[in-house]
């Protein structure tokens, strides 16, 4: 296998376990009928925090990017390649993308049947969306837009700093290490994740929201397509502008 189709495998999979286990613990949280129920919060930002964790161990080898808004903030920051032999192209990016698209869509369709029977049982349509994707505490769209930026922005930064600068030497999300990435995720959940859900990764939402529109959810209801436009842009704002950033400000700070 090539180096790209290597990367397509090893974000597809990356991703589609992160989406399994970051969807997973919402739907533990939010579906009535199971043991998590009302678990809270910190209980979902904690479970996508090791969900990004397990996803980052799994796709080492394509550097974990496992979210377009880190791929487009790496292309912005100026690397040059993604990893050994896998240089900054169009077609590696949209191999990186499209791989992400995927297995997040993998990742959604396997949370549904893990949960199944409490899909069919629980009477909250809200509930239900809520486990694919995100949405607003407070809808807005301009506000939810800023929001969705300034926590992309963090996350992409930050990943930027650590691989390397400007000069983007690192691949992605495995360039800080599994747990680092873990609790970085964590803490933009905790710090500004209220406001939107913090979807921060374009894939990681239009891929559920996707697999919830198909899947043949029991009184699923709408799959709320007016906001769905919001946890898209807002990631790739801030993720692109995190890495225009990265080329000014991190040769200051280092």
């Amino acid at each position: 296998m090539d180096n790209l189709g290597v990367v397509f495998l090893s974000e597809m999979v990356g991703t589609a376990l992160l989406v399994l286990l970051g969807c997973g613990v919402v739907a533990n949280v939010a579906l009535t009928r199971n043991k998590g129920f009302n678990g809270g919060f910190l209980m979902v930002t904690i479970g996508w925090g090791l969900a990004v964790y397990a996803g980052v161990i799994v796709a080492y080898n394509s550097g974990a990017q496992l979210n377009p808004a880190v791929t487009l903030g790496l292309v912005a920051s100026g690397a040059t390649e993604f990893g050994p032999g896998v240089p900054v192209n169009a077609l590696s990016v949209l191999t990186y993308i499209g791989a992400q698209m995927l297995g997040a869509l993998l990742g959604a369709f396997f949370v549904w049947l893990a949960y199944k029977q409490h899909f069919d049982e629980e009477p909250s349509q809200a509930s239900k969306l809520g486990v694919f994707s995100t949405g607003p505490a407070i809808r807005s769209y301009g506000w939810n837009l800023v929001t969705e930026i300034i926590g992309t922005f963090v996350l992409v930064f930050v990943v930027v700093a650590f691989g390397g600068g400007r000069q983007g030497e690192s691949a992605g999300l495995a360039s800080l290490g599994a747990l680092p990435v873990a609790l970085l995720v964590i803490v933009i959940g905790a710090s500004l994740g209220g406001p939107t859900g913090y979807a921060i990764n374009p894939a990681r939402d239009l891929g559920p929201r996707i697999a919830h529109f198909l899947l043949p959810i029991k009184g699923k209801g709408s799959s709320d397509w007016a906001y769905s436009w919001v946890p898209v842009l807002g990631p790739v704002i801030g993720g692109v502008l995190a890495g225009w950033a990265s080329v000014f400000l991190l040769p200051i700070l280092a």
